[in-house]
């Protein structure tokens, strides 16, 4: 029988995986001292994003049973 992988805890906490296989996050700078940030920058961090293809495999490989 094989080993199980672990699931990494940070990882499954920020990112999850989108039906076609992609890696949604949440946007960062949305906390704390938002009065004094632009309402463009506010307003774009709302949504989410996609992480790029190039850190696409590593960020799957902590999350391996997602």
């Amino acid at each position: 029988m094989k080993n199980k992988i672990k699931t990494h805890s940070g990882a499954k906490k920020r990112f999850k995986l989108t039906k076609n296989g992609r890696v949604k996050y949440s946007q960062v700078n949305r906390r704390h001292r938002l009065t004094q940030k632009d309402t463009k920058r506010k307003r774009i961090n709302r949504n989410g994003a996609y992480i790029d293809k190039s850190n696409e495999a590593q960020i799957k490989a902590l999350l391996p049973y997602k």
